[in-house]
């Protein structure tokens, strides 16, 4: 099929609701919306969006414009944006993915939990997650409930055939840094361990929502954000972008658009928005492009290794 897309998708809280779809035959996510939404979904998400998040937070007062954005976003995306033949990657909570094609368009099921629905064809055998390349664990272990995982289509493809690679390396023209790129896929995942050891850990948390972090890789119509954190005084929104081997000018504009899509979509009226860069090394011409703004701060890392003889 052309155009075939893959997600990964988290059935319920905790996987809570695999079994159930599973055995159902269905993939799902419950916006606390009762409503079918079949005459409800323009081509261009931002359209529902618009129209449906203050319905969200007329329903949920004590939610935030970010929680409501991914509610809608991903509610969107499973009832419009996945089409008939996507590729479905679905964790059971025991450290395996079953894999299945969607089969119909949206359904609504007034009664039961994941009320918003698309039947799905299971494959007969789960994939261990010891099986994927550490790129592909790594973007399956991202937070959220719906995951667009296309990029990693001829991997999925080959784990469906049985076919098992070892390693995946990055097709992106704007890297002009292979090694650092590799390196910066692994930082990622670092910092957010680590967020309250660093200096960015001193003034802001990675966004959560009920308890669980939504600030790594938050989805926007430009991409996903690689961090979004808020102050602890809640008055400050930071977007952090890792540079990852990238052109300067690919990475200062990507930031500035992500910037510019949480100051109109989620930033609350007594909200700024503040934007930092991460990179490895010190970088002259990025020093240049942000020294005519008053709102993005560069940052490098250091990696320390020790070697002790037993």
């Amino acid at each position: 099929m052309e155009n075939k897309n893959y997600y990964r998708i988290i059935l319920g809280k905790g996987n809570s609701l695999f079994e159930e779809g599973y055995v159902g035959k269905y993939i799902g996510v419950d916006m606390g919306l009762d409503e079918d939404l079949t005459n409800q979904l323009p081509d261009d998400w931002r359209e529902f969006n618009k129209k449906y998040i203050p319905v969200y937070l007329k329903d949920n007062p004590d939610k935030t414009k970010v929680s409501a954005g991914l509610k809608c976003g991903m509610t969107w995306t499973l009832a419009k944006g996945m089409n008939i033949g996507d590729i479905i990657l679905c964790p059971d909570g025991q450290g395996n993915y079953y894999i299945g094609e969607i089969t119909s368009d949206y359904i609504y099921v007034q009664e039961g939990p994941l009320q918003h629905r698309r039947s799905i064809q299971w494959f007969p055998k789960s994939i261990s997650k010891d099986m994927l390349s550490e790129s592909l664990r790594n973007s399956l272990g991202s937070i959220g409930t719906i995951v667009n995982i296309s990029k990693y289509n001829v991997e999925i493809e080959r784990l469906i055939s049985g076919d098992f690679p070892t390693s995946i390396t990055s097709n992106d023209e704007t890297v002009e840094n292979p090694s650092e790129f590799a390196l910066e896929r692994h930082l990622e995942d670092f910092l957010v361990q680590n967020w309250k050891s660093i200096e960015l850990g001193k003034k802001y948390d990675i966004y959560e929502v009920d308890g669980e972090i939504v600030g790594q890789q938050y989805p926007s119509d430009t991409g996903p954000i690689d961090i979004l954190a808020i102050s602890k005084d809640k008055k400050e929104l930071l977007v952090v972008e890792l540079k990852k081997g990238r052109v300067t000018d690919v990475v200062v504009g990507q930031l500035q658009r992500y910037m510019g899509y949480v100051k109109e979509e989620l930033a609350e009226k007594n909200q700024t928005v503040r934007g930092a860069i991460i990179a490895f090394e010190e970088d002259v011409k990025l020093r240049r492009a942000l020294a005519v703004t008053k709102n993005i701060d560069f940052y490098t890392y250091k990696i320390y290794f020790k070697l002790e003889k037993k």
